[in-house]
C-alpha cells in the first residue's frame, strides 16, 4: 500500500503541534510519514519539536527546505521529519516545501494536509483513505471537523460552497444542530471546495493539477486548488473521518471583526479580491460592494485603520499592488 504523507506547518505553534502530534501516535493507519514543516518561527519551536521528538524516542530526520524538496537522503525512511524553511512561506509555501518532499518519494501515494491546531480521532485518516478509494474521481477529500473548545459542534462537514457574488465560503454545516447528521451525498453535492484544516490530496491531483497557489499567502488556497481541477478531479467528504479544530489559534482568526487579528483581516479581504478577479471577474462589482459595507463596519468599530485598509485595497495603490494569479512553481 501506498503511504500517505500527513503534512503539518507550524508557525510559532509548538504547543498546539506536540498536541496534534501527539493525536497522529493514536491513528489506526499505516503506513504514513509526518512531515513538520517550521515556517521560519521566532519562538522556540525548533527547540520544543526536537525535544518532543527525543522524549518520545522517534526515530526522525531533519532537512532545510532546500535539501527537503529534492528527497532528503533516499535511503532513509524515517516515520516523522521536519523541515526548516527558514523563513514565513505562507500557508500555501509551506506545505508545498513538504509537498515536494513526498512528491520526491516513491512510496508517496496521499497527503494529507492538517492543520497544527487539530487534533484527531484514531480512525480519521482510514476514513478518509477508504473515501477517497470508493471514489477514483476525487482527488481531495475533507473530514467532520468539529470544534475543539464545543465539540458537539460542527465546523463543516467536509467542505463548502464559495458564494461568488459575496466573496465568502459557507461551510457545509456550519450552523447545524448538535442532532444533526449529515448526509455525506448532499454534502458532496454541496462543496465546491474542502476545508483546508483536514484535506487529503492524491499523489495523481498533484502531478496534474499541482501545487498549491501561493500567491494568497493565507486562505483561499484550497477554494483555488479546487477551482483548478473542476472537469478534472472531483470533491469527496469522508464522514467518520474525524478532526477537532481550534480554529485559527495562532493567526487571530474569528468571525467577529472585533477579535480578528490585523493579518487574518488583511488577508482575508485581499484574497476576496484577488480570488474574485481570478475565477469571478463579472462578480467583482458585488463583492465591492460587500467589502464596501465590510469597511463602513470597521468605521463604526473605530478600526478606522481596518477601514482605510479595505479602502486602499479597494481602490488605492493596494489595487494595483495585488500579484497577478499565477501557476505555483513545482
Amino acid at each position: 500500500m501506498k503511504k500517505v504523507y500527513i503534512v503539518i506547518v507550524n508557525w510559532n505553534g509548538w504547543r498546539d503541534t506536540v498536541e496534534c502530534l501527539e493525536s497522529l501516535l493514536a491513528l489506526n493507519y499505516s503506513p504514513y510519514t509526518v512531515v513538520i514543516c517550521d515556517n521560519g518561527s521566532r519562538d522556540e519551536s525548533l527547540h520544543k519539536l526536537r525535544d518532543w521528538m527525543e522524549e518520545r524516542e522517534i526515530d526522525w530526520a531533519e532537512y532545510t527546505a532546500a535539501e527537503a524538496e529534492t528527497g532528503g537522503i533516499p535511503s532513509w525512511d524515517h516515520p516523522f521529519v521536519l523541515i526548516r524553511t527558514g523563513e514565513n512561506l505562507g500557508f500555501a509555501g509551506g506545505n508545498n516545501v513538504a509537498l515536494r518532499y513526498a512528491l520526491s518519494r516513491d512510496d508517496f501515494g496521499w497527503a494529507w494536509l492538517l492543520n497544527n491546531d487539530t487534533v484527531v480521532d484514531p480512525g480519521a485518516l482510514s476514513a478518509l483513505v477508504r473515501r477517497i478509494d470508493e471514489k477514483p474521481s476525487a482527488g481531495m477529500c475533507g473530514s467532520t471537523l468539529r470544534y475543539y473548545g464545543r465539540r458537539d459542534k460542527v465546523q463543516a462537514y467536509g467542505g463548502g460552497h464559495y458564494c461568488s457574488w459575496v466573496g465568502l465560503p459557507w461551510h457545509y454545516g456550519r450552523f447545524a444542530p448538535p442532532w444533526f447528521k449529515a448526509d455525506p451525498a448532499a454534502a458532496e453535492r454541496s462543496m465546491n471546495y474542502v476545508e483546508g484544516a483536514s484535506l487529503l490530496v492524491s499523489r495523481e491531483f498533484l502531478r496534474e493539477v499541482g501545487l498549491m497557489c501561493e500567491d494568497y499567502f493565507l486562505y483561499f488556497e484550497e477554494a483555488d486548488w479546487a477551482n483548478r481541477a473542476q472537469g478534472r478531479f472531483t470533491l469527496a467528504y469522508a464522514p467518520e473521518s474525524v478532526v477537532y479544530h481550534k480554529v485559527g489559534r495562532s493567526i487571530g482568526t474569528r468571525s467577529n471583526p472585533r477579535k480578528k487579528s490585523y493579518t487574518c483581516d488583511y488577508f482575508n479581504v485581499r484574497n476576496r479580491i484577488l480570488f474574485t478577479r481570478r475565477y469571478y471577474p463579472k462578480a467583482l462589482p458585488a463583492v465591492s460592494l460587500v467589502l464596501l459595507g465590510a469597511m463602513l463596519l470597521r468605521v463604526l468599530l473605530l478600526k478606522f485603520d481596518r477601514a482605510a485598509m479595505i479602502w486602499k485595497l479597494l481602490f488605492g495603490e493596494g489595487t494595483g499592488g495585488l500579484p497577478s494569479a499565477r501557476e505555483p512553481r513545482r
